[in-house]
């Protein structure tokens, strides 16, 4: 019987273990399939043609063989497009690659998720300012594409419309309360409007960003409690690397990395 073949899927690498002294199982993001498990035979040898391509955060088209669990990596060539993020860029795509490890089940299609991961990672390596933003908005995208984020329209308990003046906090167990007077992290109904319609935008991703830039410190707290809670972990690996580093560093931190700017990323994350 002869094996399934998929040819030319567009495709991110997340992470990667090592299979052989010769071959590594790549954890990829693809468009039509999900997340998947791949061999790449031979990858470290010198000589191999797939050492410089098999890189996160870069866009590929990847053909594999099989139906197991683990399929055999054919082919993988750079897709084009942007550059792969580097410097503080590389430090948060990692974030968003960790967020798609925890929290995405293997073999379970995310198309549009997809293509907000991808506009993500090219406004990482184009937009150097725009950093908090961009991970504010693929969070929210993110959470609402897996189905783990409340209508942010309503009061999730009474399950009635906002009101636009009054003060709502996101929490993880029971989503959009009304707020307690000095939380720092409440947004008032108005902004969460905001985000709820440029979420239901055609093309989400932009409008997200731009209702983001008006309540962007507040997100970040209710944000991470919310991806805290659905992952099952307390810190992200990311996020615990970042501290490691700014602890060695303190009294001469890496120029251009601000550990509070970027709250949860590093390097290539370990295996969940």
């Amino acid at each position: 019987m002869a094996l399934k073949r998929f040819s030319e899927e567009p495709a991110f690498v997340l992470h990667r273990y090592d299979w052989s002294e010769s071959s590594l199982v790549l954890e990829v993001f693809t468009r039509h399939h999900g997340r998947i498990a791949l061999v790449a035979k031979g990858v470290k040898r010198p000589t191999s043609q797939f050492r410089p391509v098999l890189l996160p955060l870069q866009p590929l088209h990847v053909s594999w063989t099989g139906d197991a669990e683990v399929r055999t990596l054919k082919a993988a060539h750079w897709q084009g497009g942007h550059v792969m993020p580097t410097g503080e860029a590389l430090l948060s795509g990692s974030y968003l690659n960790e967020l798609l490890m925890r929290l995405l089940a293997r073999d379970d299609p995310h198309e549009r998720l997809f293509d907000h991961f991808t506009t993500a990672v090219q406004l990482l390596a184009e937009k150097s300012d725009a950093q908090q933003l961009v991970l504010r908005a693929f969070e929210l995208l993110l959470l609402r594409d897996i189905g783990l984020l409340p209508d942010l329209a309503q009061e999730s308990s009474a399950l009635t419309d906002l009101d636009p003046r009054r003060r709502y906090v996101l929490v993880p167990e029971s989503g959009l309360s009304p707020a307690q007077s000095g939380d720092d992290s409440a947004l008032t109904g108005e902004r969460w409007l905001d985000l709820q319609k440029a979420m239901d935008d055609p093309a989400p991703f932009v409008p997200t960003l731009r209702a983001c830039a008006a309540c962007l410190q507040a997100l970040r707290q209710p944000l991470r409690n919310l991806l805290h809670y659905h992952s099952g972990v307390r810190v992200f690996k990311t996020r615990q690397l970042m501290l490691d580093v700014q602890a060695m560093t303190r009294s001469h931190p890496p120029r251009g990395i601000d550990p509070d700017a970027l709250p949860e990323s590093l390097t290539t994350l370990s295996a969940p």
